[in-house]
């Protein structure tokens, strides 16, 4: 039996690696693919991980065939979760708004 093949395991499956990138800065994080949340849950939890809680943010993915997507609001989001294969792969732009201000 070859060692290096490996099957998933149940606990692999039910969760999405997530990379995400913002400026020159990567983080890495995992959440449960079938309870992923709401977007903006996630988009809070984005905000904490990076340390940037108010900063307004363009948040998109790219699909399977490389191509940047928008995710911003909860049909973006889940879709993005269950395509996400072995890794979900987020890009995060400042728009130029601070949270809060008019």
């Amino acid at each position: 039996m070859n060692k290096n093949h490996r099957v998933p395991s149940n606990r692999s499956l039910s969760a999405v690696e997530v990379k995400s990138k913002f400026g020159a800065e990567f983080r890495r994080f995992s959440l449960n693919r079938s309870k992923p949340g709401r977007f903006d849950e996630f988009y809070g939890l984005l905000q904490h991980v990076h340390r940037i809680p108010n900063v307004e943010l363009l948040v998109g993915y790219a699909d399977v065939h490389g191509d940047l997507l928008p995710i911003n609001n909860d049909d973006n989001y889940h879709k993005a979760i269950s395509v996400a294969s072995p890794l979900l792969r987020l890009f995060l732009q400042r728009t130029g708004k601070l949270r809060g201000s008019v």
